[in-house]
């Protein structure tokens, strides 16, 4: 039996996505805006090591910014993130 408490999951937040030319990015600096696909209302992606598990709203507790979950994506039982690994057929 695995101990979860012992597996890390890396958790990350898409808030929004662009594309620029090359140029554009070449010459940013410090202070530099990069605008975003998103307003304010949207929900954001949340992914669990690149996978995406759920959607959720930005938020600000205090000083710290956290995501409040509105949405879970579920899955089918037979799918898992099998990256490389392929099946033994019996």
């Amino acid at each position: 039996m695995t101990n979860l408490d012992s597996i890390a999951i890396d958790i990350s937040v898409v808030l929004g996505s662009t594309a620029i030319p090359i140029h554009q990015l070449l010459r940013m600096g410090r202070g530099a805006v990069i605008e975003l696909d998103a307003h304010e209302e949207d929900d954001c992606l949340i992914l669990a090591n690149d996978i995406p598990v759920a959607y959720g709203q930005v938020i600000l507790r205090g000083e710290k910014i956290g995501i409040s979950i509105t949405k879970v994506l579920m899955r089918s039982a037979e799918w898992r993130p099998l990256r490389g690994i392929h099946r033994m057929e019996a």
